[in-house]
């Protein structure tokens, strides 16, 4: 008999692709493209962690 072997598939986060889990690095991401587009979201602060707003002391200027 043979053997069937389920390839599991995710979406991308960022476009909703399909791909490979197994054998992708870029994953979750479908590319490196979308990747990057993720990373550059990230530091330009278009996406947040909610919590509790934190307060930072200044250092004095004078």
């Amino acid at each position: 008999m043979s053997e069937k072997i389920k390839i599991l598939k995710v979406r991308c986060p960022r476009c909703g692709t399909r791909t490979e889990w197994q054998g992708n690095p870029h994953r979750p991401f479908c590319s490196e493209k979308c990747r990057l587009v993720d990373l550059g979201r990230w530091a330009s602060e278009e996406y947040r962690v909610p919590g509790e707003k934190v307060e930072t002391e200044e250092e004095d200027q004078d």
